[in-house]
């Protein structure tokens, strides 16, 4: 797909899905690494219905790092590896306290320096708490639909963000995975794709492959 392709499907998409947006809830910048934290491996519905207890719980950084860690995993348990979860949620929040005076960092390498924080994490934290997009989170929606519609060839998620960085201009990069989370939900499903249906099929090489 060359550039000119590539940002006539993001527009396409996001007058398929306006409503496209992050998600996860939160109301401070720790919730929202929190809430990334849970969702991996889990959907941000779970993750929904999860957090509120927790979030009425914990109302700071140093809530979460003085928590009993049993107190904590029992939380976040329906969200599953949760004694791995607890962990990295304490740790973390220690982590922002003595190395950044508490608040969240700001950037992709700070970021990548607390416990449980993956370059995907750090790329939705950068997003929604700041509104900065310079890389794309790839989650399994985004990594499906870049092999799909051809993309990337790439299986590693770093890899995938790599290639549709060079594709995507600068300043459509805060809409792609929104748009690739929403339309994996709704019509680029893994298990049986709705290609007939599917307003970008015109790029999808996926698609064509299909209807031959």
């Amino acid at each position: 797909m060359n550039k000119k392709d590539a940002k006539e499907l993001i527009e396409v998409l996001r007058s398929t899905y306006p409503d496209a947006t992050c998600s996860l809830d939160f109301s401070t910048p720790f919730e929202m690494v929190v809430a990334v934290m849970l969702s991996a491996q889990c959907t941000d519905e779970r993750v929904n219905k999860t957090t509120p207890s927790l979030f009425s719980k914990c109302k700071t950084i140093e809530d979460y790092a003085n928590i009993d860690i049993k107190e904590l995993e029992e939380f976040i348990h329906p969200c599953g590896f949760y004694k791995n979860k607890a962990k990295n949620i304490k740790l973390c929040a220690k982590q922002i306290l003595e190395n950044f005076n508490g608040i969240v960092p700001n950037n992709m390498d700070d970021l990548l320096t607390l416990a449980g924080v993956g370059r995907k994490s750090a790329n939705v934290i950068l997003l929604e708490v700041y509104g900065i997009a310079n890389g794309i989170a790839v989650d399994t929606h985004a990594k499906r639909i870049s092999n799909l519609m051809g993309l990337s060839k790439e299986k590693d998620p770093e890899k995938i963000e790599q290639d549709l960085l060079k594709i995507f201009p600068k300043n459509l990069l805060k809409y792609v995975n929104h748009l690739f989370v929403w339309h994996g939900r709704n019509t680029c499903i893994a298990r049986n794709p709705k290609c007939d249906n599917c307003s970008v099929n015109k790029f999808c090489s996926f698609a064509h492959t299909n209807a031959k």
